[in-house]
């Protein structure tokens, strides 16, 4: 997505150890204009999936994810990252391991609002190594509902997550894969 690659390289900071920070409009300030508009590109791209649930886990996604969710016209499940009181009865419960933070918690999701009957679509800020999608497609297949599929917003291609994810037969969808970034002098390859 061409408007993306240049918001991307017009605003986003690239910095050591391979961070690329995007937090002036996708996951600390929103952009709610520019992020509609990726909500608008992922429903084009699986508006033929008959999607009606759209999952992410907290936090940086849920802005994307909400923006999908509209144009779909279907609700936005989240997954919290620790069992709080007002989630009451039974839960999908993996481990998911964060690249950004360095750490391992338990994502959860309540199973009254994810089961038999779903096409879901998963819906990530960013896509590393996989750690999170691959959480949220065990809890989609725990709840024996269908995965239609993955949307990242920004793809790390040289992490090779998206790759593995293709590789098992998922449909990712990435509105921008980076190849490679160098924060010496500042520049960004993308894949075409």
């Amino acid at each position: 997505m061409e408007l993306l690659k240049k918001k991307i390289l017009e605003d986003g900071e690239i910095h050591e150890g391979n961070i690329l920070k995007v937090d002036g409009f996708l996951n600390h300030q929103i952009d709610v204009p520019f992020l509609k508009e990726l909500g608008k590109e992922f429903y084009n791209r699986f508006k033929n999936e008959n999607v009606n649930k759209i999952l992410t886990i907290e936090s940086s996604g849920i802005a994307i994810a909400a923006m999908t969710a509209q144009e779909f016209e279907c609700p936005l499940v989240f997954a919290k990252k620790s069992i709080t009181k007002n989630i009451a009865g039974d839960i999908y419960l993996t481990p998911v391991e964060s690249f950004t933070h360095g750490t391992t918690y338990g994502v959860i999701v309540s199973k009254q609002f994810l089961g038999k009957g779903d096409r879901v679509l998963i819906i990530d800020d960013f896509l590393a190594v996989g750690n999170a999608l691959n959480g949220l497609i065990e809890i989609v297949k725990e709840s024996g509902a269908d995965l239609v599929g993955c949307g990242a917003v920004i793809e790390k291609g040289y992490q090779g997550g998206g790759d593995r994810l293709r590789k098992h037969g998922i449909r990712v969808e990435s509105l921008a894969v980076v190849e490679s970034m160098d924060h010496e002098n500042g520049t960004i390859e993308f894949r075409d």
